[in-house]
Parts: structure tokens; sequence; C-alpha cells
């Protein structure tokens, strides 16, 4: 007898359809299954043979086949255990025939037959919604997680409880309602850091126009404190960004048992070890690296010179466009990658040139092969670089607290809301990605602020990319000061985007 059920593959961060089908004929036992599996879903022969077993069901000494079509996608993953289980007892007679009409399943099975997590599930509940599926079986612990797609999940604890729902003998249990989106707690604070003005308002402008940054100074000087706190002067997630972002973390399996939509932007920072693969993603079945990890936050890379410099030239394209892609023999996959940069960096191999308390104590060319690490077109692409000093403890002592972060988004905020209305319909989320066309309109010069900017392109040899970034910086300038229009851009703005620009 032959038996099909709908269930899904991830490709990427989305999810595609598989048909689940499995037939059970005489002849010799045997258990295959065919369709491009991965190894873990070789083993899901004896998994799902234990679970029916444990599950009061039984596995007839059979030849059984079990197809997941199409055959050129390769699936991964323990997911396909639950429709596999359910698609064989209904091949055998087990399950009342159309039990499965219009089901979708996707979930593991421990040996004793209850239903574990899996990877990936939100994606999967979008799928099922877009296709407009009568009901979606997950495991109880994911139920919250794709209730933040909408349409008709049914949470299951065992094989068990889904046989009997599906035969009609047991109640659907109701879904967890996904968690409402409160307000954003975050652990740290502006207001707790002393002194650092000229970062402070760096940050403030990053954030404002959606700009990479760079931070450039000594051990313990707060670069790395300044970057953590840069999340909480952002604004937050609109609705489809936190899909986007709960999507991509659910593909990661980083989401919670009972969590709904992600509320806080992501801030991501891997250690400088990290693989050029574990950073941009990749993999035999591509999957997200940090770079996705961060989409619509912030990726901070500590120490940016101790980075492989493979993995460092990999991020300049995909800072440019805002997505990844990565190409196998099979297939080709485009992984969402609209982040803010944060990194920081030392002057020196020792950390201490230009430092007033401190003598460094590298030579030239060791300075110069440190900073050879990093290349000229990568730096480039940070519109901000600011170099953050050493405070002595009695300036620190000394400082006068800082407007904390509540304040400083409030800037962020506003300045966020005259681009909106400045970009209409075209959805730029910030200056920082204005195409050519829009910096032509949106960011036209006063005549002493052109003059001052062709000046110190001339002086300073800025590249056209760097003449493009200080524009687009001087244009977030104005807008923090409430410069509503394509016009207004003066040469105290652009004074100020240079000085974000190191020699």
């Amino acid at each position: 007898m032959l038996s099909r059920i709908h269930s899904a593959a991830l490709v990427g961060v989305d999810a595609v359809p598989v048909e689940v089908e499995v037939d059970v004929s005489f002849g010799l036992p045997a258990f295959a299954i065919a369709g491009l599996a991965a190894t873990s879903e070789q083993d899901a022969r004896e998994r799902v043979r234990a679970a029916v077993k444990n599950s009061q069901g039984t596995v007839p000494a059979r030849r059984i086949l079990v197809n997941l079509a199409p055959a050129d996608i390769r699936k991964e993953g323990a997911g396909f255990d639950l429709p596999i289980a359910l698609g064989l007892l209904l091949a055998t007679g087990q399950l009342r025939p159309g039990a499965l009409d219009g089901t979708m399943a996707v979930g593991e099975l421990s040996l004793d037959g209850r239903v574990r997590p899996t990877h990936g599930v939100l994606p999967v509940a979008m799928l099922a919604r877009r296709l407009e599926v009568h009901r979606l079986l997950v495991p109880d612990a994911n139920a919250t997680e794709a209730a933040a797609a909408g349409g008709a999940v049914v949470p299951v604890e065992t094989l068990r409880e889904a046989v009997e729902m599906l035969e009609g003998r047991a109640a659907v249990r109701p879904v967890p309602a996904p968690p409402a989106a409160g307000r954003e707690h975050h652990e740290v604070d502006f207001a707790e850091i002393k002194g650092q003005a000229h970062a402070r308002r760096a940050l403030v402008v990053a954030a404002a126009g959606a700009h990479h940054l760079l931070l450039i100074g000594p051990p313990g000087a707060g670069k790395t404190m300044l970057a953590r706190r840069l999340p909480t002067i952002l604004p937050p997630l609109g609705p489809e960004e936190a899909l986007e972002v709960t999507k991509i973390h659910s593909v990661a399996g980083l989401i919670s048992p009972g969590v709904g939509l992600l509320s806080v932007r992501p801030f991501r920072a891997p250690h400088h070890t990290t693989s050029r693969h574990a950073l941009v993603g990749g993999g035999s079945v591509p999957r997200p690296g940090e770079l996705s990890l961060a989409h619509h936050g912030v990726l901070f890379l500590d120490e940016l010179p101790e980075f492989h410099r493979d993995a460092l030239e990999v991020l300049r394209q995909p800072l440019e466009e805002g997505v990844v892609t990565i190409a196998r023999v099979q297939t080709s996959v485009t992984l969402p990658a609209r982040v803010m940069l944060a990194a920081a960096m030392n002057p020196c191999p020792c950390g201490y040139l230009g430092d007033a308390r401190r003598p460094c104590a590298c030579t030239p060319p060791q300075v110069s092969r440190y900073r050879a690490r990093i290349s000229g077109p990568l730096l480039d692409r940070f519109d901000l670089q600011v170099e953050v000093p050493r405070l002595a403890p009695d300036e620190v002592a000394a400082a006068p607290a800082g407007e904390g972060s509540a304040a400083l988004r409030a800037h962020v905020l506003a300045a966020r809301t005259i681009q909106r209305r400045r970009f209409g319909r075209r959805r730029v989320a910030g200056n920082g990605r204005m195409s050519g066309r829009a910096m032509r309109r949106f960011c036209l010069l006063e005549p002493a602020a052109a003059q001052l900017l062709r000046a110190a392109t001339d002086r300073l040899a800025l590249s056209a990319r760097a003449y493009d970034r200080v524009l687009r910086v001087a244009r977030t300038i104005a807008d923090l000061d409430g410069v509503d229009g394509a016009d207004g851009i003066t040469a105290r703005h652009v004074a100020e985007a240079l000085q974000y620009r190191l020699p």
C-alpha cells in the first residue's frame, strides 16, 4: 500500500515542500529511504522502528520504501522522522484512510515515541501557511515558534498522541499564544560610560544612519564597552524585521522553547579565530553564519586585524549588497546579511602607539605589517573611523555621566523618522545604504560645504567610495540636527563627517 504526507526541507533560511511517500509491499524484509537523504535521515529507519513499536504500533516484516520527493534537494536533519512514521502507519492500515489529507508534519522521534524539537520550524510554518495546509503537526517545544507565523499549528508530544488526534480520538491541544513583544530590555546602558564624548557621538551618528563603524584605540580605552551598547540605541525591530530575524535564528537552532518572535536586534561578536564559513555561512547544505545571524542587527569584530585575511575579505561584497550568495554544485543559496558592522582594533601590535602615558614598543615595519592585515578596500567600507583614547583614572572619575541609552535612542529615532519621510516607498534602511542615484537626489550640499568636501578630497586623497561615505555621514549629521529635506547639508556637517575619516 502507498501513502503520502507533506513535510518540508530547509534550503538556506527558507523551507521548500517535500512529499514523503511510503510504500509497503511483499518481499524480503527491508527498510530503505530514497531521495538524497543525509546520514541523519538514513538513521531514521531505526528511530522510526523503535518509536512505532514503543507507541503500541507494529512495523511489519515487509519491504518498506520511503521516498523524499523531489530527489534533487538534499535533505538534512531528523525532522522527517514524524512524517515517515505517520506514513508508515497509514500504509500498513494502522491509521484510517484519509487521516493525513491536508496534513504537513515535521519532528524528530525518540526511541520511546516522544517528538523532539527540530530546527527551522518557523520557515516550515510560513510555508504551510502559504500553501494553505489544513494542519501542521510540530513538536510541542516548537509550537510557540510556529504559531508566530499563523496558520493551523497542532502541537504533539508523542507519536501516539499524533495518531489519536488524527483518528479523532483526542482533542487538538490549543497552541500557546506567542508572547507579546514587550519593551526591550538591555543589560547595559550608555549612562555607564564616562567620558569618550567623541566616540559616543560617533556611535549615535552610526546608529542614526546605519553606518559601519571602526573604533581604534589602545587596550582598556573602552572600545568593546562602547560597541556592546550600540544595540541599545538602535530602533526597535519592526514586524517584518522580527519575522526575518526569528526565521534565521530558527534555522540555526537558537530559538528557546516557548519563544515566539524575537524583539531585540541581534548582536553577534564572533572570536577572531572564527573561520570564513562560520562567519559568512556555508556547509554541504548551506547554513547561515555569523553575518546572517546578525541580520538587522550588529556584527562586532573585536581585534579586527587578528581575523583571518580570507574571512575579512569575503565580507566586502555582502556589506555592499546586504546578502550572501553561497554556490554549491547542486544549488545556490542566498542568505540575508543586512548588518551594521562595528569593529575594534589597536593602533599597533603592542596597542600603545600614540598613547600619552605609555610608550609604544613597536618598530615602524611592525606597525605597517599590522595595519596591512586589513586591506584598503575593506577599510573604505567603514563610514566612520574613530580614535578612542585611553583615559586616565582621574579623568574617568571627574567625567560627568553622559546621556543614557533611552535619550540617545530618541535622537536616533528622530533622525530615522526624517529618513523614512525622505525615502518614502523606497524602503531604504538608513542613509548608509543609499544608492548613488538616491545620493544625487537627497544629498545636496550648500556651496561652502561642497567647496570644503572638494578640498578635503584632494588633501586626504579620498577614494570615490570614501567620498560617497563622507557624504552619507554628513547627510545623517544633518538629519540629527533636524534638517528635513534633500538639501541643508552645511560646511559644519561636512567638517564633522570628515573628522570620522582617519588619514
